[in-house]
């Protein structure tokens, strides 16, 4: 399931949700991403996302098949949130079922990279110098390549 929307959402509900429905699956590995305080030693007062709405909900649906192809996963949750943001508010939560850990684990970590290096958004931080647009760091396309270097690992 792929949820790209400017509503906020509840990690514990959605995690509940997704738990149940996961059913018999051995390993539940969920990450939540949330707006940072401060960036670049600045105070982040906001953060803006826009997005190519069906375009970008299309293209990680792609890199989620990807992920069921290179790890036997049983489910996988997606939301993202779009719109203006405030300091400490969820942005990003990426849950995976699997039948053992590291499947879930490491299915969960290669979405969390192309989110973060890949998908269709555009993030503005609001700071106290003003605004700017952000891209990802050298540090996140390092964690991506990990990916096109090994293919599947394990």
């Amino acid at each position: 399931m792929i949820r790209v929307s400017a509503d906020p959402f509840d990690p514990g509900a959605e995690l509940s949700v997704f738990e149940t429905r996961a059913g018999a699956a051995g390993a539940v590995v969920s990450f939540l991403g949330k707006v940072r305080e401060s960036a670049a030693d600045k105070t982040v007062s906001g953060l803006y996302l826009e997005h190519y709405p069906g375009v970008t909900e299309r293209s990680i649906a792609e890199i989620e098949e990807q992920a069921r192809k290179r790890w036997a996963i049983d489910d996988a949750l997606i939301i993202h949130r779009v719109g203006e943001l405030r300091p400490g508010e969820p942005i990003v939560m990426v849950c995976v079922a699997a039948a053992h850990r590291r499947e879930a684990f490491e299915a969960a970590d290669f979405l969390m990279d192309y989110l973060k290096t890949e998908a269709m958004f555009w993030k503005k931080e609001i700071r106290e110098d003003g605004e700017a647009w952000i891209e990802p760091r050298d540090a996140d396309y390092k964690d991506a390549a990990r990916w096109k270097e090994k293919g599947r690992k394990g």
